[in-house]
């Protein structure tokens, strides 16, 4: 190749000059020397000339370092070397595919969206029709764009409920994308069971403060526990599947709604190609086709973009039909979502029950603090018309003598050696008394009672 010819003249003038200056060597050893290229040219074709660059600026390094040791050291030991290490480059650089460039595709898609962007800019100052869709298809596009809407806030609002200090979301968000192992992270209730535990040994389990500060403190840690698998459970069951669907299928519809609008400003560049070939019937133009060749040129590119556009509107169609399929889908995980609050709920309430009958198993003159507003938002006030709510005005303290399990919702739950309060019903009732436990009243069997205070 003259390439190679070139660079090989370079290379000796190159050598030349460093050997003049440091001194008289000469520039082969042993019979090699850059003539010994010359004699790969014929196996190197054109095709392959795009390869060469790398082995070229191979050689250029290796000449300006060996030349500037030639000057600095005076010797040309590591000269021969060269010619092998430029050959072996040619050779190794035959072999490595270099990757296509289609210019003419290229200039193609250039020339495309600069007519989109001509016709998007026409549409935009009113100098140019748009495409409209059918009725049906923009209430489709609607439909979803409110289903994204919507399903974005329901999952940002889910995991700030869930999960309210923004920091711990992010550090999930970056633990999730990065695929690692987070670190178990305790909750603030599990925190606040272990200073209560700490605090009720620091001052004494003996004692009846103590004591109630470590139940307290378990109790608070199995909330804490119970948080956090239902903020896992929560997770998996409804935030990851809305998740999925907003990764997934949205953004299919989204890119395929965005095709859908390039084929569209296609379709209509073409329309005033045809309409501007048309109103050239009869004229001469400029660059010597003939307005019938433009125009029949113009109507079969408009029959190509016609038939692109109408194929994309159809797979978009079917996408957008999809939606009510997911929202079906998303009814499942809502349902899942309200059946782990209901069990979440359930065990936090079973939990503080065991509490206060453990706290009321402590004794004492009065264990429990009424809370204001309580009896006014008792759900069960409307039910227990005998149950008397006017604070502890005519309470006894009673020694439960087994337990008892309430036969609806109206009936207290009793452990045996609990002492509750009790007090007669109004009007009497032979076989019940009003009880309390804490905050919680109700109806108490007399049989499982032992009156303590006369």
């Amino acid at each position: 190749c003259e390439e190679i010819k070139s660079i090989t003249l370079r290379c000796q003038n190159f050598y030349k000059k460093s050997r003049d200056t440091a001194s008289k060597h000469t520039f082969t050893k042993g019979g090699e020397n850059f003539s010994e290229i010359h004699r790969f040219q014929p196996e190197i074709s054109c095709r392959h000339r795009e390869n060469l660059l790398p082995s070229v600026l191979l050689v250029v390094k290796i000449c300006s370092e060996q030349a500037t040791g030639v000057v600095k050291r005076k010797t040309r030991k590591n000269f021969p070397s060269l010619v092998k290490i430029f050959c072996g480059g040619i050779k190794m650089n035959m072999n490595i595919k270099m990757p296509d460039f289609d210019m003419k595709k290229f200039v193609k898609d250039a020339g495309s969206t600069l007519s989109r962007v001509v016709q998007l800019t026409e549409e935009k100052l009113g100098t140019s029709e748009k495409t409209e869709m059918d009725a049906h298809f923009e209430h489709l596009t609607e439909r979803s764009e409110c289903t994204r809407t919507w399903t974005e806030k329901i999952v940002r609002d889910t995991e700030a409920a869930l999960i309210p200090n923004p920091a711990n979301r992010v550090e999930d968000y970056i633990f999730e994308k990065i695929e690692k192992q987070k670190s178990k992270r305790l909750s603030n209730l599990e925190y606040l069971g272990l200073d209560m535990i700490e605090g009720g040994g620091e001052f004494g389990q003996d004692g009846p403060y103590g004591s109630a500060l470590i139940k307290v403190g378990q109790a608070e840690q199995k909330l804490g526990s119970n948080e956090r698998d239902f903020i896992g459970s929560a997770g998996m069951c409804f935030i990851q599947p809305l998740k999925k669907f907003l990764e997934g299928e949205m953004k299919t519809i989204t890119k395929e709604k965005g095709i859908l609008e390039s084929k569209r400003l296609d379709l209509d560049a073409c329309k005033n190609r045809v309409r501007k070939a048309r109103s050239m019937l009869g004229q001469q133009t400029k660059d010597g086709i003939s307005p019938e060749a433009a125009l029949e040129q113009a109507e079969r590119d408009l029959r190509v973009a016609q038939s692109e556009f109408d194929r994309q509107a159809e797979i978009t169609k079917l996408l957008l039909e999809g939606i009510s399929t997911t929202q079906a889908t998303h009814l499942r995980h809502l349902h899942a979502f309200v059946e782990s609050q209901v069990r979440y709920y359930g065990q936090c309430n079973k939990i503080m029950n065991d509490l206060q009958r453990e706290l009321a198993s402590l004794g004492g003159p009065q264990p429990y603090v009424p809370v204001a507003g309580y009896e006014e938002d008792d759900e069960l006030a409307g039910r227990l018309n005998s149950v008397d709510l006017s604070g502890n005005s005519g309470y006894k303290r009673a020694r439960v003598l087994c337990s008892y399990d309430a036969k609806d919702g109206t009936e207290l739950n009793l452990t045996s050696n609990e002492v509750i309060f009790v007090c007669e019903c109004n009007p009497p009732n032979s076989d019940y008394m009003n009880g309390k436990q804490g905050l919680l009243k109700g109806l108490v069997p007399k049989a499982f009672l032992e009156l303590l205070d006369d």
